[in-house]
């Protein structure tokens, strides 16, 4: 049995045979009547039923089916479906293991907790914007949620998941990250080489925790540690090399060309990638004690697996260096650090952006760009050589002049075309 309201047409309640009331709203569709169900009635109060009806009965008005539009809402997948459909078909398939985990833990900690739940298409700007101020402690964090965030929505456009519609990040601030280049001095580097001897022969400072549970169980006089000699080799070979972490750690002895002085890494984070070994590094590599079993040349704990990490062995060392603290407004030294000081040392003697990058592996000529501006000094240098030249000139001291200039007598033949009719090379 049904009861319609009078004021307005198509809501009504109908009584079914168990008891129970539920509010309606009936339209007309295509030609034939159609009828939705809105709700229970003491679920719904009556003014908020019929506030729900007029909604529905507009959407009818406006030619568009409200129940197969309910039909379509109740298929959209939450967005932890979609997102883990991401990692499964999209990163598992086409991105480092390294960046799937990244995605996941990202994932786990801190998007899913906010947004999971959610119809994809029901993520809002503003559930984006406040999963990002709520890590405004870690900027770096938050801004790499947007950026997985916009991935996720992105991929799922590209495959017909959602309509072309922008992204909920569209439009959002991102923290400002500042891209820390950090280089070690020359008496870094010598402070660092003296820590390096130190740790494979009498060893490095032990530093213990005093507040530990074991802590009183440890030897109070002769607190120091040898460092593995592989860990150390990997440490020299991070410098000598400017490769990444894992290219080293990961680096197996058959990938080496020793006769030409090369290592021919099959996948990096760039893909296929050539390592030029120096001289240096060629001996850093010949030294380095085999482990019967063990392919890797840092062969790790696990039999034939390589060493997963060189946390331990590089604070200490770097502690007996004196490059954990900061200092002199100098911020603490990481191993990626040692990489940029490749780098550095390379651009500072002009062998150009364009080498340094073949070197380092660059694929994309802007991410070596950044140490453009360590090519302005060598020719500062020469600016200041030819400054000194001419300020003795001025100054009528003809003793810092180059010998080549104190010759006035300057034949056209030693001046270019360009300098020719043009008053001489100056």
């Amino acid at each position: 049995m049904f009861l319609w309201d009078d004021d307005l047409s198509g809501f009504g309640v109908a009584a079914l045979p168990s008891g129970k009331k539920v509010y309606v709203a009936q339209y007309r569709q295509a030609g034939r009547s159609r009828r939705i169900k809105l709700g229970e009635h003491g679920r719904l109060t009556p003014d908020e039923a019929r506030s729900a009806a007029k909604i529905v009965l507009g959407v009818a008005e406006g030619g568009k089916d409200p129940i197969e539009e309910r039909r379509q809402a109740r298929q959209v997948r939450s967005f932890k479906e979609v997102a883990d459909d991401y990692l499964r078909i999209h990163v598992k398939a086409k991105r480092k293991e390294r960046t799937h985990d990244e995605y996941e833990r990202l994932l786990k900690l801190h998007i899913l907790p906010a947004i999971g739940s959610k119809a994809v298409t029901g993520v809002t700007k503003q559930d984006a914007a406040r999963l990002h101020a709520k890590l405004e402690d870690r900027p770096s964090a938050a801004n790499r949620c947007l950026a997985l965030i916009d991935s996720i929505w992105n991929w799922a456009v590209r495959k017909g998941e959602i309509g072309p519609i922008p992204s909920p990040t569209k439009g959002l601030d991102r923290n400002p990250e500042e891209n820390r280049e950090r280089y070690l001095t020359p008496d870094e580097l010598h402070r660092l080489g003296a820590a390096l001897r130190l740790a494979e022969t009498t060893g490095v400072p032990w530093v213990v925790n005093e507040n530990g549970p074991k802590a009183k169980h440890l030897p109070k006089t002769k607190r120091s540690q040898v460092i593995d000699p592989h860990a150390v080799a990997a440490i020299r070979l991070l410098m000598l090399t400017g490769a990444r972490l894992r290219e080293i750690l990961e680096a197996r002895w058959d990938y080496i060309d020793w006769d030409r002085g090369l290592m021919f890494l099959p996948d990096s984070k760039t893909g296929r990638k050539t390592l030029y070994l120096s001289d240096a590094a060629l001996a850093v590599l010949q030294a380095i004690p085999k482990v019967g079993g063990n392919p890797h040349i840092i062969p790790g704990g696990k039999k034939g697996a390589p060493r997963s990490d060189l946390k331990r062995p590089w604070t200490a060392i770097a502690r007996a260096a004196g490059l954990v603290e900061e200092c002199d407004q100098r911020p603490p030294v990481r191993l990626h650090d040692l990489r940029h000081t490749f780098a550095s040392l390379g651009v500072g003697s002009s062998l150009g952006l364009p080498l340094v990058g073949k070197l380092l592996g660059h694929t994309q000529a802007r991410t070596t760009q950044r140490y453009a501006h360590l090519d302005a000094d060598p020719l500062h240098r020469a600016a200041n050589i030819i400054g000194v030249q001419i300020a003795s000139a001025l100054a009528g001291d003809d003793s810092q002049i180059a010998p080549a200039q104190l010759n006035h007598d300057v034949s056209p033949k030693q001046l270019t075309g360009r300098d020719q009719g043009k008053g001489g090379p100056f």
